[in-house]
């Protein structure tokens, strides 16, 4: 069966080598690509002939790159109340401070008008005992990238466990407050169910379908407060649910593994097989 949503995946999650990660989508089906690590370095840190390497090795394979997913506003903002230490921060080789952020974004912008990529993933500052307390400085930068970014590039806001805006019902506030053409949503329906909301159907449904540019696939179930990932379609999130959901409300973007789960024997590769098949498995039916 053929996906009726089209599928992706962020690349290091089969392998830092990209051509054995591509290959892998390829034969699975994916028409879309996500950057983040390649080769073992941050796409932040990449250096215009590795750059170069890596858009011939997408072209070969007739991969789209869908979303360059930055670090950006993964950091501390000033002035917040301690940071939440439940949460781990993943950096993906890439730790930057609040004063990088202008230079991060610059340089976002500039990768993904090399690869002709539409979105750039953002955050909202790792969280803090109080979030509501960082809300408005979340606004004000995110209200900046907007500012900042070319006509047709989309700040894709993702709603991360580990920062401020983590549920649906946080980031359905921040698109109330910015209501800004360019500001959409990067759905991860598994951090939203690690924060301790339902992401489906309440959750989805608390968010305007047309403001929903990307959404990330991977599933878990908890154990008291702590993700146990596992193969997608098998563990607590909704995904038959969401995906036929999706198609009814005419979502028009990608649907893209983030796999997290590592896999048997802690092979990353053989779980992102899995879990791309089981991908393409549910955005068929």
């Amino acid at each position: 069966m053929q996906p009726q949503i089209p599928i992706a995946s962020i690349t290091d999650e089969f392998s830092p080598d990209l051509a054995t990660a591509l290959d892998a989508m390829v034969e699975i089906g994916m028409t879309g690509a996500e950057l983040r690590v390649l080769w073992g370095k941050n796409i932040m840190d990449l250096g215009n002939e590795e750059l170069s390497r890596a858009r011939d090795l997408l072209g070969a394979r007739n991969l789209e790159v869908v979303s360059i997913a930055s670090p950006i506003l993964k950091c501390v903002l000033p002035g917040a109340p301690p940071v939440d230490t439940r949460f781990q921060h993943d950096v993906f080789a890439s730790k930057h401070t609040y004063d990088d952020q202008p230079r991060l974004a610059e340089q976002a912008f500039r990768i993904a008008g090399f690869f002709g990529a539409k979105i750039i993933r953002v955050f909202s500052y790792w969280r803090s005992v109080e979030p509501e307390k960082c809300f408005d400085g979340v606004l004000k930068a995110l209200d900046m990238l907007c500012s900042m970014a070319p006509g047709g590039m989309i700040i894709g806001l993702e709603n991360e466990h580990a920062c401020n805006i983590a549920t649906a019902s946080e980031t359905r506030r921040v698109l109330d407050a910015l209501p800004n053409a360019n500001l959409q949503v990067v759905w991860d329906p598994a951090n939203c169910y690690i924060s301790g909301e339902n992401p489906f159907p309440p959750g989805y449904r608390a968010l305007p379908a047309e403001r929903i540019a990307h959404v990330h696939i991977k599933d878990c179930s908890l154990d008291g407060h702590k993700p146990v990932w596992g193969p997608v379609g098998t563990r607590d999130i909704d995904w038959k649910g969401q995906m036929a959901a999706l198609k009814a409300d005419g979502y028009k973007g990608y649907v893209s593994l983030e796999t997290h789960w590592p896999g048997p024997q802690n092979n990353k590769y053989e779980a992102s097989w899995i879990c791309g098949w089981n991908l393409r498995g549910l955005a068929s039916l």
